[in-house]
């Protein structure tokens, strides 16, 4: 479960994927079947949550590891590399490695 968190001590990747219109769909599909048979299962895996855009034109995942080593062993395993090499045909991707600084809820309501 995806919990965002400064105290978690847990690293973030955010890639942020761009893409035709007419791609967005199997871009989802790809990063859906490479997590899936792979990524979920690798040690230090926490959690992943894919995001598309309304217009279709970005799709974001979100991923949380333990730490960079588990996700760098992550990498070295072949199995989701055909996905991600189909995935980058069809889309650019800017990744980002990231660490929770602060979270924002509501402030109350004084009434």
């Amino acid at each position: 479960m995806t919990t965002i968190s400064k105290e978690s001590g847990l690293i973030t990747l955010i890639n942020v994927f761009t893409v035709e219109p007419a791609n967005q769909r199997r871009l989802i599909e790809l990063l859906n079947e490479a997590t899936e048979v792979s990524v979920r299962g690798a040690p230090g895996f926490v959690s992943a949550t894919l995001h598309r855009s309304t217009d279709g034109t970005k799709v974001t995942m979100y991923a949380q590891w333990r730490s960079i080593d588990d996700y760098q062993a992550m990498r070295q395993d072949p199995t989701p590399l055909p996905f991600f090499q189909e995935a980058l045909t069809i889309a650019k991707f800017e990744p980002g490695i990231y660490e929770v600084v602060q979270t924002y809820a509501p402030a109350d309501d004084p009434n």
